[in-house]
């Protein structure tokens, strides 16, 4: 097996792990978590826990990430809404 291309530990199932990152179009911190997932006490034993703490850290930053995208969202969504507002009062008022 070719431990820098294809590692045994991405590469036990029927298609291997980056394949399946890039098919669904995870992205970088989603594909990461489950590069992560998939690995976890398979490269080592000791390091299973690891796997698993790096994978919730990067899912997340991926929710810390949307979270944000999505404040950012509601901001222009009420400076539209309170612009809007204001024009109304003017043509009313």
């Amino acid at each position: 097996m070719d431990n820098v291309n294809h590692p045994s530990y991405y590469t036990d199932g029927k298609i291997e792990v980056i394949e399946f990152i890039e098919d669904k179009n995870f992205g970088y911190c989603l594909g990461n978590a489950i590069k992560y997932i998939s690995r976890s006490g398979k490269k080592s034993k000791e390091t299973e826990i690891q796997d698993l703490q790096k994978a919730i850290w990067y899912i997340n930053r991926r929710i810390q990430k949307l979270s944000e995208q999505q404040e950012t969202v509601n901001d222009e969504i009420d400076k539209f809404e309170n612009e809007e507002d204001r024009h109304e009062k003017l043509n009313t008022g």
